[in-house]
C-alpha cells in the first residue's frame, strides 16, 4: 500500500483534529451550577462496597454513560466497568466512558492507517494498532490520575493540620473540612468540598469520604478515614490523632524522596539504554533510508524488529521493577 505524502498529512490530520474534538466534546462542561454541585455528590464510582458487603448509604449512581445509545449499550455489556469508570474519576477530569470508547476506537482506527503506510501485513498492523491504540488511552489516563494523587499528597498533610486547627478552636469536624474545602488549593481543596456538600446533602461523613477515595486511591487518603471511623468508635483526642497521622504521612513522603534520590541514577540508565536504539534508527533514517527500511519490508526484519522490542521492554520492566519500593 502506498499513499503520497499530502494522503498522509490528510489521514493524520483528520485523526488528530477528530481525537481532538472528541477530547474537547468529553472535557467541556456545559452544566449549571446547581448541576456540578449535583455531579459532585453523586459521582459514578458510588456503587463499591465497604468490608461488610452493604452498599454505602445514600449512594446514587448514574446508569447513563455516554450520550450515544450504541456506546450506553455496549458499556452495559462490558464484564467490569467500574474499574474503568474509578480510574476515568480519578482523572479529576469529566471523561465520560462512553465517549473514551469510542476514542480509544478512533485511536486504534488512526494508527492503522499510520502503521499500515510503512507495508506491515494486514494481521500485524491489526495486531500492533490494538496495543498501541487501545494501550495509549490507558496510559494517557494513569499518567493524569497519578499526577492528580501526588499533587493531592503535596497539599495533605497541610490539609489535615487546617483540620487539627479547627477541631482545636471548637469547630465541629464537618466544618473543618468545609474550612480546607473553602482555602486549600484543587485537587485537595476540591476533593474536600464534595465531602462537605454530600454531609450536607444528607449523606454521612465516612460515606461522603469513601467516595472520595474511589478517586485518591492512596493510602494515605484511606489512613485518615480509618483513623477517624476508629475515633468515632472508641473516643479520644481526635485533634491528637489527626496531628500524628500529617506527621505520618510526612515523613512517608521524605521517605519516597530518599529512595527515589537513591534509585534515580538506576533510572537514567535504563532511560538512556532504552533510548539508545530508536536514536540510532532516527540517525540511520536520516542517512540512508533505503537500507533502514529493509527491516520493516521482509519478514526477517519484522521478525527481528518484535523481538529486538519485545526483550528491550523487557529488560527496560525488570530495571524498572528493582528500583520500585513499597512504602
Amino acid at each position: 500500500m502506498t499513499l503520497s505524502a499530502h494522503s498522509l498529512y490528510l489521514i493524520l490530520g483528520g485523526g488528530v483534529f477528530a481525537v481532538a474534538f472528541l477530547l474537547i466534546a468529553a472535557l467541556s462542561g456545559g452544566s449549571s451550577d446547581l448541576e456540578k454541585r449535583l455531579e459532585r455528590v453523586s459521582s459514578q464510582d458510588e456503587s463499591h462496597r465497604i468490608h461488610s458487603g452493604r452498599t454505602l448509604p445514600g449512594s446514587v449512581r448514574s446508569m447513563k454513560d455516554s450520550s450515544i445509545p450504541l456506546l450506553d449499550r455496549l458499556v452495559k455489556m462490558m464484564p467490569n466497568p467500574d474499574k474503568l469508570r474509578a480510574r476515568l474519576a480519578a482523572t479529576g477530569m469529566n471523561i465520560v466512558l462512553g465517549e473514551y470508547l469510542l476514542m480509544n476506537a478512533l485511536s486504534v482506527t488512526l494508527f492503522y492507517l499510520v502503521i499500515n503506510l510503512f507495508g506491515f501485513g494486514k494481521p500485524v498492523s491489526v495486531l500492533a494498532s490494538i496495543m498501541v491504540g487501545l494501550g495509549l488511552p490507558h496510559f494517557v489516563t494513569g499518567s493524569i490520575g497519578n499526577r492528580r494523587i501526588k499533587k493531592f499528597l503535596a497539599d495533605f498533610p497541610e490539609a489535615i493540620d487546617t483540620m487539627c486547627r479547627g477541631i482545636r478552636s471548637g469547630l465541629p469536624i464537618t466544618e473543618s473540612i468545609g474550612a480546607v474545602g473553602r482555602e486549600m488549593p484543587d485537587p485537595v481543596g476540591i476533593e474536600f468540598h464534595r465531602i462537605s456538600d454530600g454531609v450536607r446533602m444528607g449523606k454521612s461523613l465516612e460515606a461522603s469520604m469513601w467516595e472520595v477515595a474511589q478517586r485518591i486511591t492512596s493510602p494515605e487518603f484511606r489512613f485518615l478515614i480509618i483513623a477517624m471511623a476508629i475515633q468515632k468508635e472508641t473516643g479520644g483526642n481526635l485533634a491528637e490523632t489527626l496531628g500524628n497521622l500529617a506527621e505520618l504521612i510526612r515523613k512517608r513522603r521524605q521517605l519516597r524522596l530518599k529512595i527515589k534520590a537513591m534509585s534515580s541514577e538506576a533510572k537514567a540508565s535504563a532511560m538512556i539504554i532504552g533510548s539508545l536504539p530508536f536514536i540510532m534508527f532516527g540517525l540511520l533514517m536520516v542517512v540512508n533510508a533505503d537500507y533502514i527500511m529493509i527491516m520493516f519490508h521482509r519478514t526477517g526484519g519484522q521478525m527481528m524488529l518484535g523481538g529486538g522490542l519485545f526483550w528491550m521492554a523487557l529488560g527496560w520492566a525488570v530495571m524498572m521493577k528493582m528500583v520500585s519500593f513499597e512504602i
